[in-house]
């Protein structure tokens, strides 16, 4: 099957968990919760690459308050459907040294990422390091790191939409769509 005809194929299949409207209405609860913890810190926002690109922006227009912005990369995914060791691409070129940081990411599925990403802004001087993500993924199993702030709530599932993807394929939808078992 080509690329094209399986990424349709998943698209047409798959079952709508949030749509637009809710998935809208979650990050606002999400960015009030953030501004009261975090108005007045000056923050540093750290977006995950490459799916934390559209829950960053759309946090950013909601949050009422001066900060900063920067990217950091490290992927378990690599595109493919199963996490591996993590790779680091791209570190924030901004100090962290003595910086409040919020990290966001799309989703926190086992937490190794977030936690390692977590751990090096600790280990680069942050003097408070906080982490948001989209969706949070209920796990039947401990994960190493919670986020601080979640949008939404998800079951163990593979997801896209709103940066999430299926092979590189789909951030781009517009709600929260879980793939067909496979």
């Amino acid at each position: 099957m080509q690329i094209g005809e399986e990424i349709k194929k998943v698209e047409r299949e798959a079952e709508i968990l949030y749509s637009e409207q809710e998935v809208e209405a979650a990050i606002d609860r999400m960015a009030k919760e953030i501004t009261g913890a975090l108005a007045g810190t000056d923050p540093l926002v750290l977006c995950v690459l490459i799916g934390g690109v559209i829950p960053t922006g759309k946090l950013l227009q909601r949050l009422p308050f001066p900060l900063t912005l920067d990217a950091v990369h490290a992927t378990r995914y690599r595109g493919g459907l199963s996490g591996r060791d993590i790779e680091w691409i791209q570190q924030p070129r901004q100090p962290l040294e003595g910086r409040t940081v919020l990290v966001v990411d799309d989703v926190l599925d086992e937490g190794i990422t977030l936690q390692a990403i977590c751990d090096y802004c600790g280990r680069q001087g942050a003097k408070a390091v906080y982490s948001a993500a989209l969706v949070d993924k209920q796990l039947d199993r401990a994960k190493p790191h919670r986020a601080d702030f979640s949008a939404l709530e998800a079951d163990d599932r593979y997801l896209f939409g709103y940066g999430m993807d299926y092979k590189g394929y789909l951030r781009n939808a517009a709600g929260i769509y879980a793939c067909k078992a496979f």
